[in-house]
C-alpha cells in the first residue's frame, strides 16, 4: 500500500483566516453558521458564490469579509450595489472565482459544485493553503494531479464530506502502514429492498424519497443507484492512496457509522455522528483542534440498533462500474463521473428509466475507450476537455438506450 501524502499539523493563530469557495450553498451556509459562533478565532478573508449577488453580499458584510466574487458576471451589479460603502472589494468572473482562492487566506473550504470548483480549489493547493474540500470533481476528474500537487506544494487537503471525513479521523488511531481496508457506510438509498424488476420500474418521484437526507435531485438520485457510493470510493482511493481492493463498502440504513478503519491486529475503528454536516465542517475549520458548539448528540439507546449488509451489485451496478474505472486507471473516473451527469439529467426529464442511468454510464465508458480517450489528465485544461468529451459521447449513446427496456 502506498504511503499517502502526509497530513501536517499547523500551530493554530488566533485568528485564523478563512475563505468559502461557493459560500452560498448547503456547506458554505453550514460553514457560516459555525463561523458566526466563532467570530473571535476565524476571520474571514474570501467569498464567493455563483449568481446569487444580493445573498453574497449579505453574508460578507455579516461575516465581515475582505472580498467576495460572482461567477456569473451578471450578478455583478447586484453584488456591488449590496456592498455599497462597506469597505468589502467585489469582483465578478470565473478568474475572480479564482482569485478569491489565491488570497492569503491559511483554511479555504472548496465547497463550489461541479466541474467549475476544479480550478479555484487547485488554486489553494498551489500557493499551499489547507484546503477542506467538498468538491468530489476534484479528485474523481482529476485526482491524481491534484494529490501530486498538493504533495508538492505542501498543502494539506481535509476531507469535508461526513464518510471521508469519518475515515481521516479513524485513520489517526494507528500507523498508515499498519491499515488494512476502510469501510465506507451506504444508506442503501430509497430502494434498498427492492426487487431487481422493481427498480426498473420506479420512478423520478419514488428516487427523490431518500430515508434519511433531505439533499437536491442530483446527490438524491446518485443515492438511489449507490453511484454516490462509487464517487466516495474514488475520492477514499486518491485522499489515502488505497488500491481499490482495501475499500470496502457495506450498506447501513441508519447512517450513523459514517465510516470504518480496520488495522492489521484486527482492530475496527468506527466513526459515528448525528445527520448534521456542520460536524464534519466544524472538525475540518479547526483541526487539528476541535470547536465546541451545540452540536446535535447522538443517543444510542434512543437509536436502539445498527444493522449492516452487503451492497448487491448485480441490483445497483453503478457502484461496480466505479470500482471498475478505479481499476481501469487513467481518465475512465473522469468519463464515469461525466456520463452520469448526462444520465441522472435524462432520468429527471424523462429520456431513460432509472436503470437506464447505469447502463448509459457503461456504455460511454465502453465508447470512450474504443475511441482511446480516456488519457489520465495531465492538467484542469485536460480534464475538463475529457468531461466535455464524455458529456458529448453519453449525449451520443443517449438515443441507443431510451430505445432499450433495461
Amino acid at each position: 500500500m502506498d504511503r499517502a501524502p502526509t497530513l501536517r499539523s499547523k500551530p493554530v493563530t488566533a485568528p485564523r483566516t478563512v475563505s468559502i469557495l461557493g459560500a452560498t450553498g448547503s456547506i458554505g451556509s453550514s460553514t457560516a453558521d459555525l463561523l458566526r459562533r466563532e467570530r473571535d478565532r476565524f476571520a474571514v478573508e474570501a467569498l464567493t458564490a455563483h449568481k446569487n449577488g444580493a445573498a453574497l453580499a449579505r453574508l460578507a458584510r455579516d461575516l465581515g469579509a475582505r472580498f467576495a466574487a460572482v461567477a456569473d458576471e451578471s450578478a455583478y451589479a447586484e453584488l456591488k450595489s449590496g456592498l455599497a460603502r462597506s469597505g468589502i472589494e467585489a469582483a465578478a468572473g470565473p478568474e475572480a472565482v479564482v482569485e478569491a482562492a489565491r488570497r492569503p487566506a491559511e483554511w479555504v473550504i472548496g465547497a463550489i459544485t461541479g466541474a467549475a470548483g476544479l480550478e479555484p480549489a487547485l488554486a489553494a493547493i498551489e500557493r499551499g493553503a489547507t484546503l477542506a474540500l467538498a468538491n468530489k470533481e476534484c479528485l474523481v476528474c482529476a485526482g491524481t494531479l491534484f494529490m501530486k500537487r498538493a504533495q508538492k506544494t505542501g498543502a494539506t487537503v481535509l476531507p469535508v464530506d461526513s464518510e471521508h471525513n469519518a475515515l481521516f479521523q479513524a485513520l489517526t488511531a494507528g500507523r498508515r502502514e499498519d491499515v488494512t481496508k476502510v469501510i465506507i457506510t451506504a444508506s442503501g438509498g430509497p430502494f434498498r429492498t427492492w426487487s431487481k424488476d422493481e427498480i426498473r420500474k420506479a420512478t423520478l418521484q419514488a428516487a427523490l424519497k431518500h430515508p434519511n437526507w433531505s439533499m437536491g435531485p442530483k446527490v438524491t438520485i446518485d443515492s438511489a443507484t449507490l453511484m454516490n457510493k462509487g464517487l466516495e470510493i474514488i475520492e477514499a482511493h486518491h485522499l489515502f492512496a488505497l488500491d481499490p481492493d482495501e475499500i470496502e463498502v457495506v450498506v447501513h440504513p441508519q447512517s450513523i457509522v459514517h465510516g470504518m478503519v480496520e488495522f492489521l491486529d484486527g482492530s475496527v475503528i468506527a466513526h459515528l455522528g448525528a445527520h448534521d454536516m456542520r460536524i464534519p465542517i466544524s472538525h475540518c475549520l479547526a483541526w487539528p483542534d476541535r470547536i465546541d458548539w451545540p452540536a446535535p448528540r447522538l443517543d444510542l439507546a434512543a437509536i436502539g440498533s445498527l444493522t449492516f449488509e452487503k451492497p448487491d451489485l448485480e441490483r445497483f451496478p453503478a457502484l461496480g462500474l466505479a470500482w471498475a474505472t478505479m481499476r481501469t486507471g487513467g481518465g475512465a473516473t473522469t468519463v464515469l463521473n461525466a456520463a452520469n451527469e448526462i444520465a441522472v439529467a435524462a432520468f429527471v426529464e424523462g429520456q431513460i428509466g432509472f436503470t437506464g442511468i447505469p447502463a448509459l454510464v457503461e456504455a460511454t465508458i465502453d465508447g470512450a475507450a474504443s475511441r482511446g480517450i480516456m488519457r489520465e489528465p495531465g492538467s484542469i485544461a485536460e480534464a475538463l476537455a475529457l468531461d466535455r468529451d464524455s458529456r458529448c459521447l453519453a449525449k451520443d449513446f443517449l438515443p441507443q438506450i431510451a430505445a432499450k427496456a433495461f
